[in-house]
């Protein structure tokens, strides 16, 4: 054999040994440092390939039918909370429910939010998704409490009633519809209206069509060159901030309303200082993501696991109509309050949220050395809240896989074993609108219409979705 090959390969051999001894080291050094005779233990697990880690496997295992199946693999073997190498970097994952709790609740000392690099570019460093402290508390606080006015309330009841009812004016009876489009189209207009009181026309359409590019890099290679995906979503971004500027430019000049009418208003009355127009216009970009896969999704889910469950589908139905006959006898419109006031309705979306996981999980990065339950969290790792395993639980949920809204006419909704909007200091701002809006499609559409769903699969990742975008076919009620 020709000496130069053997050298190449004697080379190639060595420093694949070396690698291997450094990671061996490494982690040997990891165990040293908190070893057996040291508590709490960093959790049992395995770190994977190298540089890959676990990603492929916890991806694969994401897009199957049983998306839950990485980590149940790994609670069986090492517990409820282990350690991986997922996205990059080394991760403890925590499907514990008090664990998770704990972590939700935790303030910046401890925890901040830490994101694959695509989506941390894409938000920008002001994102409300992405920054800490008092920064985070007030935009928070602005939007949380607006959300909560019974103005607001009142507004989103009255533009749900509008584009419901223009959307299911124009169904016809014996065709199909793709009911995740047209969730999508209702909050996605609904949202924008509460956040900039933008009404449907050409910038409604072009924003539309921008956030579209925007949003299908969220989970993108970090790659930011010409004609990459990230590049067109942050071109997309650009786009969409120049026009919420300029209407801030024109919100100015009229001068800002004592009472606010939208989101957009509520933040530019801050008088702290600390809000900029690139923030905010930032924000308001950041703040549409509901209305294009939260909001939607969730009313997706609840009509899909209503076709598939007959007597539930009666129970709704029912409840629905005697409450329609109602306020037609009373000669009065439905208000947000008699929408959240059906409590089958909202036991329903409530096992929705349970078994469909809209948000399967949250990210963060411990800032210190953080103890829990026997564990340590060193300084610098991430973690992985992945609330689907605990909401899957069938030491938690009875049946958990099989769909049962009466589970929750006595159950506790504020308990840790259920967390489908975060928790915490970033719990969900929105969590009661995304309720009311469910609410208003669901009565409109079960007291209108008969439906056949036609057969279609949920699909878990990066987010959850409908492969076929939920089609079904309709015909109008003649019911009295």
């Amino acid at each position: 054999m020709d000496n130069s090959l053997i050298l190449f390969l004697t080379t190639i051999f060595l420093s694949t040994i070396t690698f291997f001894l450094q990671r061996k080291l490494k982690t040997t050094r990891i165990k040293s440092k908190y070893s057996t005779t040291t508590k709490p233990l960093l959790p049992l697990g395995t770190l994977g390939w190298p540089l890959l880690g676990e990603t492929m496997e916890f991806i694969s295992c994401a897009y199957s039918d049983y998306p839950e199946s990485f980590m149940d693999k790994r609670r069986h073997r090492y517990g409820k909370v282990f350690r991986s190498h997922i996205f990059g970097n080394p991760t403890i994952v925590s499907t514990d429910a008090e664990v998770s709790r704990f972590i939700l609740q935790s303030d910046a000392k401890a925890f901040v939010p830490c994101y694959p690099k695509s989506l941390t570019e894409l938000m920008g460093k002001s994102s409300i998704l992405l920054i800490n402290g008092s920064l985070q508390r007030r935009i928070h606080g602005l939007v949380g409490a607006f959300f909560k006015s019974s103005h607001l309330k009142a507004q989103i009841t009255e533009d749900m009633h509008k584009y419901v009812q223009q959307a299911m004016h124009s169904w016809k009876d014996g065709c199909p519809i793709f009911l995740q489009d047209e969730a999508k189209n209702i909050a996605f207009q609904v949202l924008v209206k509460a956040l900039i009181s933008l009404d449907p026309g050409e910038e409604m359409e072009f924003l539309k069509r921008q956030f579209q590019e925007f949003i299908s890099g969220l989970m993108s290679l970090p790659i930011n060159l010409p004609g990459s995906r990230l590049y067109r979503s942050l071109q997309a971004k650009k786009e969409m901030v120049k026009l919420v500027k300029k209407i801030i430019q024109a919100r100015r000049s009229i001068g800002i309303p004592a009472a606010p009418n939208d989101v957009l208003d509520v933040l530019l009355s801050d008088t702290s200082g600390q809000l900029t127009d690139d923030l905010i216009s930032d924000n308001m970009i950041d703040m549409m993501i509901p209305g294009e896969d939260s909001v939607p999704i969730l009313i997706t889910l609840a009509i899909k696991y209503l076709s598939d469950s007959p007597i539930v589908l009666h129970k709704l139905t029912e409840e629905n109509m005697k409450m329609r006959r109602l306020k037609a006898e009373l000669g009065e419109p439905m208000g947000w309050n008699d929408y959240l006031s059906l409590p089958f309705t909202q036991t329903l979306i409530t096992e929705t949220l349970r078994m469909g996981n809209v948000i399967i999980g949250v990210m963060r990065k411990a800032m210190k050395d953080v103890e829990i339950k026997g564990y340590l969290i060193p300084k610098g790792w991430c973690v992985f809240v992945y609330f689907r395993s605990v909401h899957l639980d069938e030491n938690l949920y009875d049946k958990p896989y099989h769909f049962n809204p009466c589970r929750w006419q006595d159950r506790d909704m504020s308990s840790c074993n259920f967390t489908p909007f975060g928790g915490g200091q970033r719990l969900c701002p929105g969590l009661d609108l995304a309720r009311l809006e469910a609410s208003i499609f669901l009565h409109h559409f079960v007291t209108q219409f008969r439906w056949v769903a036609e057969e279609d699969s949920i699909v878990h990742f990066p987010t959850v979705r409908m492969r076929k975008r939920m089609p079904v076919w309709v015909k109008r009620r003649i019911d009295p």
